[in-house]
C-alpha cells in the first residue's frame, strides 16, 4: 500500500481552510456506506493542482491494509496520464492533510515532513493514521457538527526540479599545465599588449598577455605579463576560478630562467 504512519509527521491547527481540494460530507452515515463496495475507500473528482491532476482517497473507517485500523487515513492519487504527458517524469509533492474541527473553528493538520515521489511506479501517497476514530466520532470533540456535517480536505505542494545549484571543485595539478608561447622580433612589437594565442586548460581557455613596455605607466621600466581568460569564456554571476599559476621568462642559452 501507498504509505504508513510515519514518525516524522507534524500536527498543528490552521484556520485557512486547505487550498487544493476540500471534500464537505452532509451526512457521514451515507458517505461511510458509499464505501461499503469500493474497499472502504472514497474518491473525490480530479482537480488540478501544480499542473498535474490529481485526486483525494478517504478511508473514513481506516485502511486495514495500510495499518489504518482505527483511524481514518487519507491519500491522494496523481493521474498516471498527467505524468506522461508532462517532463519531469517523477514529481516530489508536500502533502498536508485537514479535518475540520467546528468547536475550535480551525482545521486539524497533519503532514509528513519529507516530500513524496509520484511516478508511473507509485502513483499514490498519504497518511494510513490521520485522526483515531475514537476522538473523530465523539461529537464533544467537534470534528462532527450540524447533525452528521464533516469536512477533509488536502494541501498538495509541488516542489519544482532542482535548477540552482554551485560546483564548487579543486584540481590541486592539472595533467598537463604548461603552454609555451615563443615571442619573435621582441624588440619590433607595437602592441601593448601582445596577446598570445588561446589555450585550453582546466576546462577554460586562456590567453597571455605581454606588456613590453609594462602595464602601470606609459614610461614603465617593468615588463609586465598577466593570465586572462580568453575572450569568449564568460563566468555566470558570481561564478569564480580561483588559479595558481606561475609565469616563467625562459633563458634561451641557458638555465637562468626567471620565474
Amino acid at each position: 500500500m501507498s504509505s504508513n504512519i510515519s514518525s516524522t509527521t507534524l500536527e498543528s491547527w490552521r484556520e485557512r481552510p486547505p487550498s487544493s481540494y476540500s471534500i464537505k460530507v452532509e451526512n457521514l452515515s451515507q458517505f461511510d456506506s458509499s464505501t461499503l463496495h469500493s474497499d472502504g475507500k472514497y474518491q473525490s473528482r480530479h482537480f488540478s493542482s501544480g499542473d498535474y491532476k490529481w485526486r483525494m482517497i478517504i478511508y473514513p473507517k481506516g485502511n486495514d491494509k495500510d495499518n489504518g485500523s482505527g483511524f481514518i487515513s487519507m491519500y491522494v492519487e496523481i493521474e498516471s496520464t498527467s505524468l506522461i504527458s508532462t517532463t519531469p517524469s517523477e514529481v516530489y509533492a508536500n502533502l498536508q492533510f485537514f479535518v475540520f474541527n467546528k468547536k475550535e473553528n480551525k482545521y486539524f493538520t497533519i503532514q509528513d515532513v519529507e516530500s513524496k515521489p509520484f511516478n508511473t511506479l507509485r502513483t499514490m501517497w498519504g497518511l494510513s493514521q490521520v485522526l483515531a476514530l475514537d476522538t473523530f466520532n465523539d461529537r464533544n470533540n467537534g470534528y462532527l457538527f450540524d447533525g452528521d456535517h464533516c469536512e477533509f480536505g488536502v494541501d498538495i505542494i509541488v516542489v519544482p526540479p532542482p535548477t540552482k545549484w554551485e560546483i564548487l571543485s579543486f584540481d590541486e595539478k592539472l595533467s598537463f599545465p604548461k603552454f609555451s608561447w615563443t615571442v619573435k622580433k621582441f624588440s619590433e612589437i607595437k602592441e601593448n599588449p601582445y596577446i598570445s594565442d588561446s589555450f585550453s586548460k582546466g576546462g577554460k581557455k586562456w590567453v597571455l598577455k605581454l606588456y613590453p613596455k609594462g602595464c602601470s605607466s606609459p614610461d614603465s621600466k617593468w615588463l609586465s605579463i598577466f593570465l586572462f581568460l580568453a575572450d569568449g569564456e564568460i563566468l555566470k554571476e558570481d561564478e569564480k576560478i580561483y588559479v595558481q599559476a606561475d609565469v616563467k621568462v625562459e633563458d634561451p642559452f641557458g638555465s637562468n630562467h626567471l620565474t
